[in-house]
Parts: C-alpha cells; structure tokens; sequence
C-alpha cells in the first residue's frame, strides 16, 4: 500500500480504501486498518446513497472477501451495517469454526455472479440468523424462518443506505426466498413446480444464482448434488412452460361452459371465474387439463350458483 493511503482524509476516504482492497485483495497494515478505525464513526454523517455506492463497489470487487474483511477490521460495518458485523464469529454450528456465518457469507458473495442485486443479497442473506438461532438438546442448531426474519431486518438497512424502491423489493425478496430453490425435491408435483415459477416470476434467475452461491460446503458431493438439484428444477419449470404454452391448464370452452352453467352473459365475472380455477390449479387443489365439468363442479362447491 502506498503512503498517500496512510491518510484518508474525509471520512469517505476509508471507503474507497476498502474498494481498492476488494479489487487488489492485497494485505494491510494494521497501521492503516488502526487509521481507518479512527475515522470509522464520521461515516454516520454520509449521505446514504453514496455510503451504499462505496459498499456496493465493494461486493462488486474480484476480491470481495478481503474487502468486507477490511471493513469489519476497520470498524466500518459496525457502523453502516450492524446487523451484519453481528454475524462475525457467529457459528451456525456448535464447535465448528468453518460454519461461522460471517465466514459463510464472504464465500457465497465471491461465488455469487457480480450482479447489484444478487451480491447485496448474498451478502445479508443470513443476518436474520442471529436473532434466530435456537440450541436443540440434542447438540443441533437451527434458525426457523431466520430468512422472513432477514427480509425485515433489511428495511431499515434500504433506508439507512438510501435504496430505490425497485431494488428494495428486488433484495427484500431474494432474501426472503433464498432458501427455497436449494429446497426443491423430485417428489414435487408439477403444481408444486409451476406454482414456484409463478411466485418467483421475474426473480427467478437471480433467486437461482443466489441459491447457487448459497452452497458453500467442504464437501465437493455436497455441492454437486445441490447444482444438480438446481438444474433439475430450471429443467422441470422448461418442461412446464412448454407444455401450459402448447396445452393451457384449463381447458378450451370453459368460459362457455361458465356461461351455461351459471346463467351469465359474457362478462368480467367469467373471467374471474376462470381465474379462481387457475389460481386452484396453482395451489395444487386442482389438477390441470381436466373436463370442464370438472373445474364446473369446483365452482359449484365453492359457492358459486346461477
């Protein structure tokens, strides 16, 4: 490191001094880490959207890790993140070093693609582990609805760092359903899996690129299998878009069949109808491509008369 980065000036200064770590990943001198600490709380004071810019330059860098480990050194995430900074040396399970959460987050940041959106969401994905984390009698550690529980801990922070409300929500929902992918069995029906695919909608391929990230186990079977349980599940969704675009759920004539069946005229109210049959369908309570009479019957038993 050079002499002139012995002196930060503004405050902001240590920021960008961060950057220049995450994209060299060159180690620095306590000196300059100690310097950084001094001027850590003049962060408070800077504008939020320049504070999130910094940082964002920051997950961004070839050599992330080594820059968000510079920031905690440096006393900075204790005061721009600190539901983060809680997450260091907080281990996800009892007596093992390489399950600590902050460690854990680092490698799904470096291993997520170098998008915004999905490295701000890899890198806060599990800060709800904290206020969650349960011990059971029988050694084992959990974090029920740890990711519900992260999703919210995350408004303050859009706020704090001055995020768009389009990327508010983007983040707010990777982190809330950064488990899911990773949870997908073959045992699914389909209704499960296009179920899936219309909740996520346009979330789906960052989701799945966190998820990727997501898995950062010692053990090289353990991540094939998780890339595999991936690729089955983008191939099953594949497999459904193309049948429900060349057969719809629903079967044709089924508005007509409405008409008859409850004495309507064509109408907004048919519509909502066959929507109800959809959104069954998506639920799993339906199956899809049936008779019409079938999903008539459906209608019938949820109250639906002439």
């Amino acid at each position: 490191m050079s002499d002139e980065s012995r002196g930060f000036g503004p405050a902001g200064g240590v920021l960008d001094f961060a950057r220049r770590v995450a994209v060299a990943g060159e180690t620095v001198p306590e000196e300059i880490t100690r310097a950084a600490r001094e001027r850590a709380h003049e962060l408070h004071a800077m504008p939020p959207p320049q504070a999130r810019q910094a940082l964002e330059q920051v997950i961004l860098g070839e050599c992330a890790p080594a820059g968000l480990q510079w920031l905690h050194d440096a006393g900075v995430l204790a005061v721009l993140l600190p539901e983060l900074d809680a997450t260091v040396d907080f281990s996800q399970e009892a007596g093992r070093r390489h399950k600590d959460v902050w460690q854990h987050t680092k490698q799904v940041v470096a291993q997520a693609p170098p998008s915004p959106m999905v490295r701000w969401a890899a890198l806060l994905h599990d800060i709800g582990k904290v206020s969650t984390r349960a011990l059971l009698p029988d050694g084992r550690v959990t974090f029920h609805r740890h990711a519900e529980v992260g999703a919210r801990l995350f408004g303050p922070i859009a706020r704090r760092l001055g995020f768009e409300r389009t990327e508010r929500r983007r983040i707010h929902d990777l982190i809330l359903h950064h488990l899911r992918a990773n949870a997908y069995e073959p045992a699914w029906t389909d209704a499960a899996v296009r179920r899936f695919d219309h909740e996520m909608g346009a979330l789906l391929d960052d989701l799945v690129n966190l998820s990727r990230a997501d898995v950062t186990s010692a053990r090289p079977g353990r991540r094939q299998e998780a890339a595999r349980n991936i690729d089955a599940l983008l191939g099953r969704i594949l497999a459904i878009r193309e049948l429900d675009a060349r057969l719809p759920p629903l079967p044709p004539g089924l508005g007509h069949a409405i008409m008859t069946a409850f004495s309507l005229p064509p109408s907004r109210r048919v519509g909502e109808l066959r929507k109800l049959c959809e959104d069954a369908i998506l639920r799993g309570e339906l199956t899809e491509r049936e008779p019409s009479e079938y999903y008539l019957e459906y209608l019938r038993k949820a109250g639906i008369s002439g």
